[in-house]
């Protein structure tokens, strides 16, 4: 068995500091064999809210794969936004934009989806793609992949208008038969799971895509701060979302997934 934990949406710059002083012992609990962290590390992308996130992940005594978010390109100065847009994320955080991590059982690529030229909203390149062919089809078929982005891949259950990342249908329909088993990620502060395949129909084996939660900031929507806690066993997957109660994470739900005999995921 392997264990991930999900984490998302830091936004340093808006960390409620109570969080920030009992996250690390919730995840010591945990003992992840992977710390995802699906972007947003700050609000602002100013240097000084790198620092504070750069030292807390440094707290995180755990192997780590990060990927930034649409919050981690400057919104105000427009010639940062369009010129260094990943600046002070690659000087202080790090350098790698499509991180990969592999053992003997889990592979997993990081995308970054932010872009300069949009608000909010994020997309895949044709290259990234490539890169996810590059990356995953050449994997024994027993490997478990796992592809982290900060934008989501599809919207919540009942709230189709909410904007995914760019080209995901496209991503899916190109990677068709080494598309990954999982896929993490943030952005909407709302944690929600299911198959690809509930919304892209056309997919012969789909992805169980898991959001998360915002971890630590207290720009909270529709729930209270959470991380994810994702145990991969073959071909299942046990998913416990851990959510704030105002003294510490605690089990909010748990959810377990099996993939069938035509390749979907179901609960």
């Amino acid at each position: 068995m392997k264990v991930l934990a999900h984490i998302s949406d830091l936004h340093f710059g808006t960390e409620v500091p109570e969080i920030i002083r009992e996250l690390p012992s919730s995840l010591k609990e945990v003992g992840p064999d992977l710390l995802v962290i699906s972007g947003d590390l700050t609000q602002r992308a100013r240097a000084g809210q790198f620092r504070a996130a750069r030292q807390f992940l440094d707290s995180l005594h755990f192997p780590k794969l990060i990927v930034p978010g649409n919050h981690d390109i400057p919104l105000f100065n427009v010639i940062r936004r369009f010129f260094k847009p990943l600046e002070h994320y690659q000087n202080i955080i790090t350098r790698d934009l499509s991180p990969f991590y592999m053992d003997g059982k889990i592979a997993v690529l990081g995308l970054n989806t932010a872009r300069s030229f949009t608000w909010k909203n994020g997309r895949i390149s044709v290259e990234q793609m490539e890169h996810i062919r590059k990356k995953f089809c050449k994997l024994p078929k027993d490997t478990f992949k796992i592809l982290v982005t900060h934008h989501p891949l599809i919207a919540p259950p009942g709230q189709s208008g909410k904007s995914v990342v760019g080209r995901a249908q496209r991503m899916f329909l190109l990677v068709e038969g080494c598309n990954p088993d999982l896929a993490l990620a943030g952005h909407f502060h709302m944690s929600y799971s299911r198959g690809s395949h509930a919304v892209y129909m056309a997919q012969k084996r789909s992805t169980l895509v898991v959001q998360a939660g915002t971890a630590t900031s207290n720009r909270i929507r529709e729930e209270q701060n959470a991380f994810n806690v994702v145990r991969i066993n073959g071909k299942q997957v046990e998913l416990s979302v851990r959510m704030w109660n105002g003294r510490e994470f605690a089990d909010h739900r748990t959810e377990r997934f099996v993939r069938d005999d035509d390749g979907k995921w179901e609960m």
